[in-house]
């Protein structure tokens, strides 16, 4: 443990990732549900989506995975991590933690871990979190995780919903670096609309029973309508607030690294931004939304694109609701 710095920026020195092998397709859902492939394109931009099979393997065995490859990319060893945090909808089981399966299964003797649950911002709550116990010396070296999956709480028979949603997790280090890292961040609330978007069975409130079964209360409830008119804005005022609260102006960003949740809000918010499409980093047409793990997926897809130094915007909105933006300089060439 170092002794905290005013020049300890948190950076990321490091991205890992997984997805599963098997794909399933809008062609897929088409034999499932009534919809077409057409018509999930050009509401959603998805084509098809990651889906980690009924094997055993759940939401900690992808965290552990891109963790295990972000380590090995860094030249670390599960020995050199202090802290672990993992964001997630889909844990294993209530408790314990999935972080602590992750520790376990990394074999990461020396640190210790927590869950954090902020539905599709879930990452940008942990890389808030995370970063702390780098910039106060708390920490040297944290794992971030981003890890969901879907599949286990989605209905297929639910048309609104099943067409969304993919399985993945991506994964970052945090270590201290004088110059560059994250930089300032902006996080919102708001649990007045936590109904729009939700899971309502399998928590204290409804406990699992025969009727919240029936009833579909342990899968992923939406509206949807409601849910894009939020989204759509709040992404971009905070992407526009951190901007203007750090000075950037649009030639200054190289990258928007927005959650994949539906490409017209990933549109609208670098609209609102004045960036070109080229400056915006979007996979939803291969993966799907992946709740907590579309940020590092996109960070790990582009990582060859970026150099040191090179401005960043991060943004996220989710079930709560959740949203929020951060604004971080990345800190090494790609690999």
């Amino acid at each position: 443990m170092s002794s905290p710095s005013a020049l300890r920026h948190a950076a990321i020195t490091s991205v890992g990732h997984y997805l599963p092998d098997e794909r399933l397709t809008n062609s897929d859902l088409e034999a499932m549900v009534e919809t077409n492939d057409e018509w999930i394109r050009t509401r959603t931009g998805i084509r098809e989506r990651r889906i980690l099979g009924d094997d055993g393997k759940a939401t900690a065995f992808m965290a552990t995975e891109a963790a295990r490859e972000a380590l090995d990319k860094r030249g670390l060893t599960p020995d050199d991590v202090d802290v672990i945090v993992v964001a997630t909808v889909t844990p294993d089981m209530l408790f314990p933690a999935t972080a602590c399966l992750v520790q376990d299964n990394l074999g990461a003797s020396n640190a210790w871990g927590f869950d954090l649950s902020a539905a599709c911002s879930g990452f940008l709550y942990g890389l808030t979190t995370g970063a702390q116990f780098v910039e106060t010396g708390r920490a040297d070296t944290v794992l971030v995780i981003g890890t969901d999956k879907m599949s286990s709480i989605v209905d297929y028979t639910d048309r609104t919903t099943c067409i969304l949603f993919g399985d993945g997790a991506g994964a970052v280090v945090l270590e201290a670096d004088e110059d560059v890292g994250l930089q300032d961040t902006v996080h919102h609330t708001d649990g007045e609309h936590r109904d729009l978007l939700c899971m309502e069975g399998g928590g204290s409130l409804h406990p699992p029973t025969h009727e919240t079964v029936d009833n579909h209360m342990h899968y992923v409830h939406q509206d949807g309508r409601q849910v894009f008119k939020f989204a759509v804005t709040r992404m971009a005022d905070v992407c526009v607030e951190v901007m203007e609260r750090n000075d950037l102006t649009a030639d200054d960003v190289q990258y928007l690294v927005p959650h994949q949740a539906n490409q017209r809000i990933i549109d609208a918010t670098a609209k609102r931004m004045g960036l070109d499409s080229n400056k915006v980093m979007v996979n939803i047409d291969r993966y799907g939304n992946t709740t907590a793990a579309t940020i590092p997926l996109c960070l790990y897809d582009w990582e060859d694109e970026l150099t040191r130094g090179d401005n960043l915007i991060l943004t996220a909105f989710g079930g709560g609701f959740t949203w929020g933006a951060s604004y971080l300089t990345w800190a090494y060439e790609g690999q």
